[in-house]
């Protein structure tokens, strides 16, 4: 299943090592996170989305019940 990450990544060509180092987070630890395989903490999170000028709820929305 394509994360809401990857999607971001394929349609805009941005790296994941730039994204990753303005969100001041290791390379492989976002690495993780846009293929689904660890979810962030929330202050990693809210970092990643503003990176992406996006919300928290729409990149991870679903996994809210």
């Amino acid at each position: 299943m394509e994360t809401k990450l990857q999607k971001y990544h394929k349609e805009t060509g941005v790296k994941q090592a730039f994204i990753a180092n303005k969100a001041k987070l290791t390379p492989g630890a976002y690495s993780l996170i846009v293929r689904g395989e660890s979810l962030p903490s929330l202050p990693a999170a809210i970092r990643i989305a503003r990176v992406l000028n996006d919300t928290v709820e729409n990149l991870w929305g679903e996994f809210v019940e």
